[in-house]
This record gives structure tokens, sequence and C-alpha cells, in this order.
């Protein structure tokens, strides 16, 4: 394929999606994903498009959010690898808040497993995935449907989650980065998932690395108060999203890295572990496969490395 028409080609995906990781890129344009970098610059520069970590957006992507069959079909398995690792830090018995999102659905999906289990979510995508399991109790917020994305928002989905108290919130966004935390593009779903966290003791945020280091117009969760993140390996010439990882380790955000087949690396499923009520963390950071709470300096050599490599 030419320079001239891979190049097209990208620019119409990017148009039609919103946003496009490198490596969705490469792989449907069948190159590189170096190639690919030096074709999303090209365009950048021509001003058709803004490059973000890991990825590209249209111009003025800042604000904008792409809908649910877009963000679908966007880091497939890597939000598969985030899922697996994720439903491991949820034990039988427990009553959980899990958010809308892609990430979350796929979330949702291993949570059926989980017997005596209760989910409060606005997401209606969520609730489908858990409709057929006997074991799990789901609890539908009130609030107007947010077509977009299968969402309840709004003062109803807002009043309903008030006086409620759960163990921990898992979210998705559309961003995260250290310095804001995660954020998203929409005022009504920052709202309510600024209520979700609210009801938790512990808060788990969601994404794979084609967020780290995009900021959003919309805060949702402060960094400070985010306990956990679970994420995927960045590809290794993604130095951006290893320094945001960094960066988040270092303001005690405890970071699970799941591995590319969905499994954490080494093997070794993170054991669940009851973390403090939200509030400022410091020095502490995991890996996937070690304990919850290892110094943080073991957790900063591994993202060092991923900078390096």
């Amino acid at each position: 394929m030419f320079a001239a028409e891979r190049r097209q080609l990208i620019l119409e995906m990017v148009r039609a999606n919103g946003a496009v990781s490198l490596r969705e890129l490469a792989r449907v344009v069948q190159t590189s994903e170096v190639t690919v970098r030096r074709d999303v610059r090209a365009l950048e520069a021509e001003g058709l498009l803004d490059r973000r970590h890991g990825g590209a957006v249209l111009p003025g992507g800042f604000t904008r959010e792409s809908g649910f069959p877009q963000k679908s079909h966007l880091a497939t398995a890597e939000k598969t690898a985030i899922a697996d690792l994720a439903a491991g830090l949820v034990e039988e018995g427990e009553a959980i808040v899990v958010g809308a999102g892609t990430t979350t659905q796929e979330l949702a999906r291993r949570l059926a497993r989980v017997p005596g289990l209760t989910v409060v979510t606005n997401s209606l995508l969520v609730a489908q995935a858990l409709a057929h399991a006997n074991r799990v109790e789901v609890v539908m917020t009130g609030g107007t449907l947010r077509g977009s994305n299968y969402a309840l928002v709004g003062s109803g989905a807002e009043q309903s989650l008030q006086g409620l108290r759960v163990s921990k919130a898992f979210l998705s966004g559309s961003g995260l980065t250290a310095e804001r935390g995660l954020s998203t593009s929409n005022m009504l779903s920052a709202s309510v998932d600024r209520a979700l966290v609210q009801a938790a003791a512990e808060v788990v945020v969601l994404a794979d690395h084609t967020k780290l280091g995009t900021d959003t117009m919309f805060q949702t969760v402060p960094t400070d108060v985010i306990t956990r993140l679970v994420t995927d390996e960045p590809p290794a010439h993604d130095d951006r999203a290893a320094t945001e990882l960094q960066a988040l380790a270092d303001q005690g955000v405890q970071i699970a890295v799941a591995g590319a087949n969905g499994a954490p690396p080494g093997g070794e499923q993170a054991p669940a572990r009851r973390a403090p009520l939200p509030g400022p963390r410091r020095g502490m950071a995991i890996r996937a496969g070690a304990g919850y709470g290892e110094p943080a300096g073991v957790e900063r050599g591994r993202v060092a490395d991923l900078r390096r490599r």
C-alpha cells in the first residue's frame, strides 16, 4: 500500500472513531507501528489529526467523545487483559459499584461467576452482562438514559446513590493523568462517576495504556482518591505511558499491569485485599503478580524498565 493510500485510510479510521490506537491502525493498514507513527506525524503536520499517547484523535479531540460502537472496537485485547486481572480483586459476597464503559462491561462479564456479589451500576451494558448470573444481585440507579454509552445519568442517578456504602468502585474514563486523575469528556457522566466514588471505600480505575497521559474536560476521580490502577503493559516505544505510570505510583496509586495474554506477568493472579479508605497514600505501589502493599521501589524499578525498553 502506498503512503498516500495508507494515510487516507488512517484518516478515515480516526474520523469514524474519534480516537484510534497506533496498534489498531497498524493492524488495519497491515504495517508496523513505526510506519504508522510516521504517517500520523505527517497527518498532524497538515492539521488533519492530533497525536495522543499511543494513538491519534481528531483535531480538538480534547473535548470529543466517541460513542459506544467506536469504543467497543478500540484496544479490545488490552481491555480483556485488564478485566481478567481486575476480576481477581472482587471477593465472594462483596457489594461493589461498577461504572459505565466498555472496559467495565468486560469486567462485568467475569463477575457473573462470583457468588453472593451485589453490583450497583448505572450502566445498562453492565446490567445486561450480569442479567443471567443467578448468584449476583444487580441494583440499577435511576436517571436519564444517555444513548451514546447506554448509561443512566442526571440527578435521578445521583440521588439514588445517596446513603450507599460499598467496598469498591470500578470506574473507567476517557483519560488518566497523574496531575488530574481520571477524567471524561461528558459533564453528566462525570457527575455520576463522582457520586459512585463517594459510595465506595476503595476506588479502582480500569484504563488501558492509550488513556495514560490523556486529559479531558471533566475530572471524575482526583489522583489522591484512586486506590488502584489496573492497566495493560505499554508498548516498548511508549515512554510517555511508562512515565505516567511512574508519576501515578509516586503519588501513592497501586498499579497492577496485566500481561498481553490477559494474565499478570508471571502468570500469577494479583490477590485481592481491602485497602484503606480513599485518601493520601504515599510510597506504596504494586505490580501484577505481587501482593498489595509491596514497597514502592520494586514497582518503580519495573516502570523504569518499561521506559528503557
